[in-house]
C-alpha cells in the first residue's frame, strides 16, 4: 500500500479576465478628408497562474476565499490606442498540490517544485480595432471585434498531507480533544481496512499561509511496534513527522503517574523505530484545570524540565493552547522537510492531445445546430448590430465550410441554423 495517503482537498473557482472589446473610430481631422480607420485595438485580459511554494502545506487558506478573478482587458479608444492588458492573479499553492478540472476529472496540474508556475484559468484576447481591418476596397471599416471571453471553471485540488507535528500518549491524555481544539478543517481521512481506529488529524492555521498538519500517533502502546492495533501504515506515515508533541495526563485522573506514562511510551516508540524516539518533543502537560495537576506539574518540571520545554495546558478550556502552538510553528521552521516524491506517474500522458474537427453539424428537430470552439469564437467575437461585422462573419463561415455542410445535410432555403446563440434563416 505505500504511503498512506491523507488529502487535504479544496474547490475553488477561477476565471481569467475577458479581453477588451476593439474600438470603432474614424479620423476627424480638419484637413484631412477621409480620415480612415481610428480604433485601437482591445487588451489581453489576465491568466490566473497557481505557483508552487515549498512554504505552505496545507489548503485550509482556499477554503476561506473560493473565487479567483484576473483582471479584464481594457477596451480599445479612439486616436488608435490600444487597450491595457489586465494584469494576471499569481496564487501561491503547496508543493504537492495536484490540480484537476471539477466537471471532466481531468489532470490540469501536478504541482512538484518551488516556483513552478502553471495557466489554471487563461484570459482572453482582446479584439482588434477597426484599423486593422481597413482593406483597398473598404478603406472606412466600420468592423471592430469584441474580446474573446477568459476561460473559468470550478477545479479541485489535491494535497497529500504529511503530518508536521505527531502527538504521543496513552489514549486518556486528550490528544483528540487538542487536535479539535486547534485545527479548524479537518481534511477528509480515508477509512483504513486494517484499523478500528481512526486516525486523528488536523490542519492547524497559525496565521495566513502558515499552517501545519498534526497527527495523533494512536496505538503506539497496544503493541504498535509488532504491526499490531494500528498496524505500520499509519505509522510509517508518521515517521515523517518532524516533531513530537508528548501529552501527559498531568492530573493523572486514572490513579496513573504521569511521570511513569512518559518513560513507557517513549520506551514503545524507540522499540517502534529509534529515529523516531529521536526527534525533537515538547512536552504538553495537560488536564491542568484539574486539582491533582498542579503538584504533579512541579514534579515534571524537577525532573524532565532540563531536557525539554514543558508546556502547562487545558485542552478542554484552551489554555495554554497558544503558547504551544506558536512554539510548535516556529521549532518546524527550523526543521528541514524530507523530500515528496511526485504523486503522480504517468498520468498526465493519458490525456493526449486529439485534433478536433473544426465545427458539428447536427439537425436537432428541423433546426441545423453548428458547435465548435473556433465557430463560437468568432460569434462571439462578432460585433451583431454592425453589419460589415455581419458580413465578416459571414466570410469565415463559408471559409470553414459550414455553408457546404449544409447543403450537404440537405438543408433548403429558409431552414433555420443555430450558431451558439445566434439564429438565422438559410439562404443559398
Amino acid at each position: 500500500m505505500g504511503d498512506v495517503m491523507f488529502f487535504d482537498k479544496a474547490k475553488v473557482y477561477v476565471k481569467g479576465g475577458d479581453g477588451g472589446a476593439g474600438c470603432v473610430a474614424m479620423r476627424r481631422e480638419k484637413y484631412v478628408p477621409e480620415g480612415g480607420p481610428w480604433g485601437g485595438d482591445g487588451g489581453r485580459g489576465g491568466s490566473v497562474i497557481f505557483i508552487g511554494d515549498e512554504g505552505l502545506n496545507t489548503l485550509s487558506d482556499f477554503r476561506h476565499k473560493r473565487h479567483y478573478k484576473a483582471e479584464r482587458g481594457q477596451h480599445g479608444m479612439g486616436k488608435g490606442m490600444h487597450g491595457h492588458s489586465g494584469d494576471d492573479l499569481q496564487v501561491r499553492v503547496p508543493v504537492g498540490t495536484v490540480i484537476r478540472n471539477e466537471k471532466t476529472g481531468a489532470l490540469i496540474a501536478d504541482i512538484i517544485e518551488h516556483g513552478q508556475e502553471v495557466v489554471v484559468a487563461k484570459g482572453g484576447r482582446g479584439g482588434r480595432g477597426n484599423m486593422r481591418f481597413a482593406t483597398a476596397k473598404n478603406k472606412a471599416p466600420t468592423i471592430a471585434e469584441n474580446g474573446a471571453p477568459a476561460e473559468d471553471h470550478w477545479i479541485v485540488m489535491e494535497l497529500k498531507l504529511i503530518a508536521d507535528v505527531g502527538l504521543v500518549g496513552f489514549p486518556n491524555a486528550g490528544k483528540s480533544t487538542l487536535i479539535s481544539n486547534v485545527s479548524g478543517a479537518k481534511p477528509k481521512i480515508a477509512d483504513y481496512p486494517f484499523t478500528t481506529i481512526v486516525p486523528n488529524l488536523g490542519v492547524v492555521r497559525v496565521s495566513e499561509g502558515n499552517s501545519f498538519v498534526m497527527a495523533d500517533i494512536p496505538g503506539l502502546i497496544e503493541g504498535a511496534h509488532e504491526g499490531i492495533g494500528l498496524g505500520h501504515e499509519f505509522l510509517r506515515h508518521v515517521e515523517r513527522t518532524r516533531l513530537l508533541v508528548h501529552v501527559l495526563d498531568t492530573a493523572g485522573t486514572e490513579g496513573r503517574d504521569p511521570l511513569e506514562d512518559f518513560n513507557v511510551i517513549n520506551g514503545e516508540l524507540a522499540k517502534y523505530n529509534e529515529n523516531l524516539a529521536q526527534r525533537p518533543m515538547l512536552i504538553a502537560a495537560n488536564k491542568m484545570d484539574l486539582p491533582q495537576a498542579e503538584d504533579n506539574f512541579e514534579l515534571l518540571k524537577e525532573e524532565l524540565g532540563s531536557k525539554y520545554e514543558i508546556f502547562p495546558i487545558s485542552a478542554v478550556t484552551s489554555e495554554g493552547l497558544d503558547k504551544l502552538i506558536l512554539r510548535a510553528a516556529q521549532l518546524l521552521s527550523e526543521i528541514p522537510k524530507e523530500e515528496l516524491e511526485p504523486q503522480l506517474e504517468e498520468e498526465s500522458q493519458q490525456f493526449t492531445y486529439k485534433k478536433e474537427p473544426r465545427f458539428t453539424l447536427n439537425n436537432e428537430n428541423g433546426v441545423f445546430v453548428i458547435t465548435g470552439k473556433e465557430i463560437e469564437r468568432h460569434l462571439v467575437m462578432t460585433n451583431l448590430q454592425e453589419d460589415q461585422s455581419v458580413e465578416r462573419l459571414n466570410r469565415i463561415m463559408d471559409k470553414m465550410g459550414i455553408y457546404k455542410a449544409l447543403k450537404k445535410a440537405g438543408a433548403e432555403e429558409g431552414d433555420i441554423v443555430r450558431v451558439g446563440n445566434l439564429e438565422f434563416e438559410y439562404v443559398y
